[in-house]
């Protein structure tokens, strides 16, 4: 196992949902001070590369969960999130 690969593999995932999970945050806070929010489109690229953190920042600020497409999607690009990782680690750890 290339052990500095897997690290860095890892690294990535942890910032990209890191990043997913606080965009939910901040999201959340311009909307409750009335600010000019972060675009839907944006959202769902940071989901696309931290679905994980996105789904859970979704949930624990209980921001866009009334959004069907949110709902549907973003568990699903957990999923596809999580594929991607395991698929990484195969093709460059292993």
């Amino acid at each position: 196992m290339n052990f500095t690969a897997f690290l860095i593999v890892i690294a990535v995932f942890l910032v990209m949902n890191g990043i997913g999970f606080a965009s939910m945050g901040i999201d959340k806070r311009l909307a409750k001070e009335g600010k000019r929010r972060i675009p839907e489109a944006i959202l769902f690229l940071f989901a696309l590369f931290g679905g994980v953190g996105s789904t859970f920042g979704m949930r624990d600020f209980r921001h866009k969960t009334k959004h069907w497409y949110f709902a549907v999607f973003f568990p699903i690009l957990a999923l596809l999130n999580v594929a991607a990782l395991v698929g990484s680690i195969y093709l460059f750890c292993l």
